[in-house]
């Protein structure tokens, strides 16, 4: 899961944690705000109940109601409102919980006494509202909390994947950096524009490793090239002696196929130099790249060539191009020499009246040839050391000096191209060259 995602839904489920024990807490608290809301407004009433007292006088309530009592409730019985004359020894202001009961129905409300001496007589004012009506006040608090809650947690939600995206993104462009760059000495020093001190140590980081990589591998191509220049002035030097050698008429038919055998290997070991030598010189960008042509063409005379081999073995090439691919600033004696080493090996290890298909095709954003065949196919161990050098696992007779695969890596590399291979032990191996358009 990337970063940003990480961030943003540690965000998300601790606001979700957060809102449920605030869920859990709230009907205790929604309770006790309400219940001191509703005694504040039964002691504004109280208020101005008395106020009109003062105004007007008890009489003006009292005048047209029996046994010194006065009595009203609105049409709903959410609310009602007492007065009567008692007689009590002590003073009353008291907020509690009663039932009441109007025309002939139970109701539960909370009620304010308040006891009040007019000259010398006292009255008591009993201020009440339903609980009914309370709770449906807390059930609409409630709601709205609910709904501020989930526009709080989406809109917040939004905001942490913005501002994690606008956070993170140097860091994907970091990365984007290491993508677009093949070899050390292609990756952009640049640093990138950021204000976050991690970002800008990882860049500097990223780019003196990369320097320091570059260093390496260029000491090490000008060892190989300079080991590999060294080496070829004496394999000349022993392979014209060992031809002369050869030439002498008084040499023995042992002597004849020893001298034979030491030229094969010094064929072999000449061979493995040039090898070392092209990868040095591949490697180290050497090469130009300034040809254009069609990679079906450039099949084709690869199986011209190797025509005579697969002949021997009846081996049948299938050729299906049916996506014209071009390559351009691309050298063309480098993708010959990588297509020459793939065709050959599957000729090499295909048994007898065998069948290598090779087509091109369209996938996602390249353009794609393939080469397989219905060889014995690689295990696991192999196919990782398929393209190290040297690590040649397969105990072909024919097998060659192990690094032909390698030279096709360091061309495919150089252009660009990239190699995916897959194979089943019995059953073949494939090869897919992507090729960016």
């Amino acid at each position: 899961m990337k970063l940003r995602y990480k961030l943003s839904l540690f965000n998300v489920l601790s606001k979700f944690l957060f809102g449920a024990v605030f869920v859990l807490l709230m009907p205790a608290i929604l309770e006790r705000i309400n219940t001191l809301q509703t005694d504040n407004e039964l002691i504004n009433k109280r208020e101005r109940v008395i106020d009109l007292i003062e105004r007007w006088g008890v009489a003006f309530f009292m005048e047209d109601v029996e046994n010194d009592a006065y009595g009203s409730y609105n049409i709903l019985r959410e609310e009602y409102i007492s007065l009567e004359r008692v007689e009590l020894e002590e003073h009353w202001n008291f907020i509690e919980v009663t039932r009441r009961n109007i025309e002939d129905e139970i109701i539960d409300y909370r009620v304010l006494n308040y006891t009040f001496l007019i000259d010398g007589e006292m009255y008591l004012l009993e201020i009440g509202k339903s609980l009914s009506s309370i709770h449906k006040t807390e059930k609409n608090i409630t709601r709205l909390m609910w709904l501020f809650l989930l526009v709080f947690v989406l809109a917040s939600s939004v905001t942490d994947i913005s501002f994690a995206t606008f956070l993170i993104r140097p860091l994907e462009r970091i990365n984007q950096k290491l993508k677009k760059t093949s070899t050390p000495a292609q990756f952009d020093t640049a640093l990138v524009l950021t204000s976050t001190t991690e970002f800008i140590q990882l860049d500097q980081t990223l780019s003196e490793l990369m320097q320091k990589i570059n260093d390496l591998f260029r000491k090490e191509k000008e060892t190989t090239s300079n080991i590999s220049h060294e080496l070829l002035t004496p394999i000349s030097v022993l392979r014209g002696k060992l031809e002369n050698l050869m030439i002498q008429k008084d040499l023995s038919n042992e002597s004849l196929q020893k001298t034979e055998e030491a030229l094969k290997t010094l064929h072999r070991l000449k061979t493995m130099v040039n090898s070392l030598l092209m990868i040095a010189r591949v490697e180290s960008h050497q090469y130009l790249k300034e040809e254009t042509f069609f990679a079906d063409e450039l099949v084709k005379e690869v199986l011209e060539e190797l025509s005579p081999m697969a002949e021997d073995k009846n081996i049948t090439f299938q050729s299906h191009f049916d996506l014209k691919i071009k390559f351009e600033h691309a050298n063309r004696a480098l993708l010959f020499n990588m297509f020459y080493n793939i065709v050959n090996n599957a000729i090499k290890y295909t048994q007898r009246k065998g069948v290598i298909s090779l087509a091109t095709f369209r996938q996602n954003n390249y353009s794609v040839l393939k080469i397989s065949d219905n060889g014995p196919g690689m295990n696991e161990i192999q196919l990782q050391n398929l393209f190290t050098r040297f690590k040649n696992t397969t105990k072909h007779k024919n097998s060659g000096t192990g690094i032909g695969l390698a030279i096709s890596k360091t061309i495919a590399d150089f252009h660009g191209i990239q190699i995916r291979v897959k194979s089943t032990e019995g059953k073949g191996t494939e090869f897919f060259f992507h090729i960016p358009s």
